[in-house]
């Protein structure tokens, strides 16, 4: 038994869940997700329009991987579509600032040149501060990749801790050269 998978998952009343055929539509009011359910493997099924359940129809070992991960994708769909999702960076060094530009984010990392980043659709960054970014967004997933891409342009400095970085991430700073 997958210890993921064989947990229901309970539906916002905002949120509305529909299958046709394969596919489960999630709809709410942060956005809506399809998601392609394999049926020939699991039974889907919702009750009430309150609780959706999956359940293998044989188990073995590569199909309880595949329960768990579908069930966490589902899970991951209804929440965002409730409430979303958010991350937020911090840009910690002399002169790092961010704002934002029409749909470009610019950001001054200590370059000779400034970056532009185009926010992909479906995401919100706000610049709280000049030195905090807020991403949102309904799909977890793309929320992850764009914050590990805007982390990827000034990665964290061993020393001075300088770069960009999650709020509340642990630094592991080096020792500097002694006399």
């Amino acid at each position: 038994m997958s210890k993921i998978g064989k947990i229901n998952i309970s539906i916002p009343d905002k949120v509305k869940v529909v299958m046709s055929g394969s596919i489960l539509n999630i709809e709410g009011p942060m956005g809506k997700k399809s998601l392609n359910i394999d049926l020939d493997i699991f039974n889907l099924d919702i009750k009430d329009g309150k609780v959706i359940s999956i359940v293998p129809k044989k188990i073995d070992q590569n199909i309880k991987k595949l329960w768990g991960m579908n069930r966490s994708l589902i899970n991951n769909a209804v929440i965002g579509s409730s409430t979303g999702y958010e991350k937020i960076l911090e840009l910690v060094g002399v002169g790092y600032r961010a704002s934002i530009k029409g749909s470009q984010l610019n950001l001054q990392l200590g370059y000779s040149h400034d970056i532009n980043f185009d926010v992909p659709e479906g995401i919100k960054i706000t610049v709280e501060k000049q030195t905090t970014l807020k991403i949102s967004g309904s799909d977890k997933q793309l929320v992850g990749l764009v914050t590990s891409k805007l982390k990827t342009l000034r990665k964290i400095e061993p020393y001075k801790g300088k770069g960009i970085r999650e709020k509340g991430q642990y630094i592991l700073k080096k020792e500097g050269k002694k006399k």
